[in-house]
This record gives C-alpha cells, sequence and structure tokens, in this order.
C-alpha cells in the first residue's frame, strides 16, 4: 500500500503555504496519475485529511455555509469511489471545517509558528500577505478538538482543552448529524456500505473521462461486464454535461443531491456528484 503526499502537498504562493483551494486540474490530474500507475503492481490510499493537512472541506472544497455539505459529500465520493483503501480523519466524516485564527497566539503547531519567522520576519512576506495563508493551510486546522455535541468544548472535555474548539461546534457535530439522514455522517455510512456491496468499488479498473474540463471530475471503474460511473462537479457554479449513452438508465447508486432524472444534457448544480452502475446482462 502507498501513501503518496503529491496532491496534499503542492508547492504553491509561500512554498506549502497557500490561501487558494486545490483545482480540479491539479487534483484529477495527480489522483488519476497514481490510480492508474499503481493498477496491478500496488494499492493506493485513499485520503485528503490527516493531522497535519487543514480540513479536506476548507482545502479542497468550500466550507461555506451554502456550499459546505454539498462539497464534503462530494469530496467524500471522488475518493470513495476510486481504487484504493479510504481512510477518514476525525471529524472529517461531519464536514468539520478550517479553524478561524485571528491571532497568532491560538496556533500550537510549532511549524505554523516558526513559518511566520521564516516569511515574515525575513521580509520574504509582510504579514498581510502571509496571515491569509497560515490560517489557511496549518496543521492545527485538523487538530481541533472532535466536536461531538453542542455542549461547552463541543463535549470534547470539561476542562480546558489544549487548544481552541471551533465556535461552529453548535452546528456541526456527530449529535446532530447521526440520525439525520441527509447530513455529511450519514452520506459516509452510505459509500462505506457500497463499498462493501459491489467488489467493482474494490478492484474495478480506473480510467479518466473529460480530462480537460474546466471543473468536472468524471470517471469510470470496470470490472468484467459491470461498470460504474462517478461524476462530480468541483465547482461553486453550475456544470454542463451530457451524460454517456452507455449509462442512459443505469442505476444510481448515490447522489448528494435530489434530481428528477439523470439522463442526456443536463446542468450540474455547484458541488453535485452521483454514482451510476450498470451491467452488460
Amino acid at each position: 500500500m502507498v501513501f503518496q503526499f503529491e496532491h496534499v502537498e503542492a508547492e504553491r504562493k509561500f512554498g506549502k503555504w497557500t490561501d487558494e483551494p486545490e483545482a480540479v486540474a491539479f487534483v484529477r490530474e495527480n489522483l488519476s496519475k497514481w490510480q492508474v500507475d499503481l493498477e496491478g503492481k500496488a494499492w493506493n490510499s485513499l485520503f485528503l485529511d490527516n493531522h497535519d493537512q487543514p480540513r479536506a472541506v476548507s482545502h479542497f472544497g468550500n466550507d461555506s455555509e451554502e456550499f459546505r455539505e454539498a462539497s464534503a459529500k462530494m469530496l467524500a465520493t471522488m475518493l470513495h469511489m476510486m481504487q484504493g483503501t479510504p481512510y477518514i480523519y476525525q471529524g472529517q466524516e461531519l464536514g468539520m471545517t478550517n479553524y478561524p485564527f485571528t491571532d497568532v497566539s491560538e496556533f500550537r503547531d510549532i511549524e505554523s509558528i516558526n513559518a511566520c519567522h521564516e516569511w515574515v520576519d525575513s521580509g520574504r512576506a509582510s504579514f498581510e500577505e502571509f496571515w491569509p495563508c497560515l490560517v489557511f493551510k496549518s496543521r492545527d486546522n485538523a487538530r481541533t478538538p472532535m466536536q461531538w455535541d453542542d455542549s461547552e468544548n463541543a463535549g470534547f472535555t470539561t476542562g480546558t482543552p489544549w487548544i481552541n474548539v471551533n465556535p461552529n461546534y453548535r452546528t456541526i457535530n456527530a449529535k446532530a448529524q447521526m440520525n439525520d439522514p441527509d447530513s455529511v455522517f450519514s452520506y459516509y455510512k452510505k459509500l462505506i456500505a457500497l463499498r462493501k456491496q459491489y467488489e467493482i468499488i474494490t478492484y474495478g479498473r480506473y480510467d479518466l473521462i473529460l480530462k480537460d474540463d474546466p471543473q468536472i471530475f468524471a470517471y469510470t471503474r470496470t470490472l468484467e461486464g459491470e461498470q460504474l460511473l462517478c461524476v462530480c462537479n468541483y465547482a461553486d457554479k453550475a456544470a454542463a454535461f451530457e451524460l454517456p449513452g452507455a449509462f442512459e438508465g443505469a442505476q444510481c447508486l448515490i447522489a448528494n443531491m435530489k434530481r428528477e432524472s439523470i439522463s442526456g444534457a443536463m446542468t450540474l448544480a455547484p458541488y453535485e456528484c452521483f454514482v451510476l452502475r450498470r451491467t452488460n446482462g
């Protein structure tokens, strides 16, 4: 099994430090390369979050109130339909977001603190330039306490946590999502169940389609007489999409939005995604 970090450690404005979410072209090219190159040779580790990365929905998606849930589900679909073993980092299954840091004193991560000295104190960047990048990419975004419920300190402790709790825990927490069939948490459960039900999700060959689309990340998985189509609108605006004829009438395994039909020429909503399954029989 291979852990590769190219899709999470791209060189940006100030080395690794940037305030820009990863673009679809970069993510699509990188993840597709590893899907294809490891086919039949090794096994992918599928991840977006870990303790050294900002929160996935902030880093790759859109953590605004309008798009947080949709983009969190889209990213989960994009990753969980690939070949490999998915890893879910604590809070990713809730769509937990980056922390709204307002002062350097709020950081605990030595890398983040040292970065201020390296870039700002040295004069290589102004504080105004560097601060948004530090807030966006700091590892401390992933190290805030797990948001269990809406009680004090998100139910994480009755004491004083070592780092601040994200103030959005009142609305983003496990208790609020566990019994909500439309929550990010429930969506992750559906994805996991599908991987257990369909061998094609585990073993199917990966093929990228729409390689140059400005905002859609779409690919197929193929295993013997069975094929999946995963379509993700990786953007905060609508996208035109033409369903391949072979998938007309195909079974919809999962979708993050309700629509009357998946057929022909469509307009995908921002961050909309779905997975179709067809068989030759």
